[in-house]
């Protein structure tokens, strides 16, 4: 898992680092005028034009950070964030040593803006899933029981339609529906006077980021699981969070009740469940303490690979609706070709697809009594 985390890092490493990329990041920094000697002293000064490995070892922390006296006559180095060397900079500073660089965009350490980032995500998954899983396993259960039943072309006919309809489609629809004062629910229920507010809900989820607590982050790991039941209750609200959250939700909805319907009839079909309704058992029976457990085996594995989904997937829904995450970084990131900002959040993307994929393959060998460790 290491090795395949260090070969991804390694290929985003190299392509942040091209040089129509360097040159990019030099006339933002500096001046879009400056002429191809100035960047090329900009991006010298620096230590951008030296070998790939010895960089890719600087952000690593396994080399030494470079000390380069530039043209202006200041010594610069990575670990005093490409400025002038401090008595107190250190010579190894990168990802081995908790330093992953300073955000151009943001003019702060990435650490701070994954933390902060990654928390409002985090908040929002956690509503996510406490939504989509559940629901995308009772239609599926309900749909696989009675295959082919009306109940079933019902449910298949609902989540193939979420399934087809793009986040930004439904959303654009729940706006307008929902968060719209001139059309939708929102003025009709206004002049029946069910509601003194113009609109229903909110259309932007930038306010639901704003009112998150000071300290809700992920900085302390302990500190935040102490607190976590307060923090995403308290953090969100219905008005400015729901919408997000039920466009997110109804789209891995449909995905995983497919699945999950799909697993459930190929169990109802098996020799076993043959076998038992022939003895006498009680449909409800079969279900809960014979079919359930086989059928949730392939979900499973859908269920887990909705989380680096969730994470890095969403940037249409946190784009459209405003809200300043984990996805939102990324896009700013990748736009302003903040390279160290974009590594740290393909290595946290790397590292949770691997914990994920190593969980899935850990929660199988309790789900399917045939697999085992040998």
């Amino acid at each position: 898992m290491i090795l395949t985390a260090i070969c991804l890092t390694f290929v985003v490493f190299v392509m942040t680092n091209l040089q129509p990329n360097l040159e990019k990041l030099a006339k933002t920094q500096g001046n879009f005028r400056m002429s191809d000697a100035e960047v090329a002293s900009y991006l010298g000064d620096r230590g951008f034009n030296r070998p790939m490995t010895i960089k890719y070892g600087e952000w690593l922390g396994v080399v030494p950070s470079y000390r380069i006296i530039g043209r202006d006559g200041q010594t610069r180095s990575r670990c005093s964030a490409h400025g002038p060397v401090q008595e107190s900079t250190v010579k190894y500073c990168g990802v081995i040593q908790g330093y992953w660089g300073q955000s151009w965009v943001f003019k702060e350490p990435v650490a701070t803006v994954i933390d902060k980032r990654l928390s409002r995500t985090g908040a929002l998954m956690f509503w996510v899933f406490l939504l989509m899983i559940p629901g995308a396993l009772i239609l599926g259960i309900l749909a696989g029981m009675r295959e082919g039943s009306r109940l079933d072309r019902t449910l298949s006919t609902v989540t193939i339609t979420t399934t087809a309809t793009p986040e930004y489609v439904s959303g654009v629809i729940f706006i307008a529906l929902l968060a719209s004062s001139k059309f939708g629910l929102s003025p009709l229920l206004n002049s029946w006077g069910w509601t003194e507010k113009r609109t229903i809900l909110k259309g932007s989820a930038t306010s639901a980021s704003k009112d998150m607590p000071a300290d809700f982050d992920i900085s302390f790991l302990p500190q935040f699981l102490d607190g976590l039941w307060f923090r995403l209750a308290e953090a969100p609200n219905v008005e400015n969070f729901l919408l997000p959250v039920i466009t997110i939700a109804l789209y891995g909805m449909g995905y995983i009740a497919r699945m999950t319907r799909a697993s459930m009839a190929e169990v109802m079909t098996s020799q076993y469940i043959r076998t038992a309704r022939l003895k006498g058992v009680s449909f409800r029976n079969i279900v809960l303490r014979h079919a359930l457990r086989n059928a949730l085996i392939a979900p499973f594995t859908v269920i887990m690979l909705q989380i680096p989904w969730l994470l890095t997937g969403v940037v249409i829904v946190e784009t459209l609706f405003n809200y300043k995450g984990f996805g939102w970084a990324l896009v700013q990131a990748a736009s302003n070709n903040d390279m160290d900002l974009l590594l740290a959040v393909s290595v946290v993307s790397v590292v949770v697809v691997l914990l994920t994929q190593l969980i899935s393959d850990i929660g199988y060998v309790f789900l399917n009594p045939r697999i085992r460790i040998s």
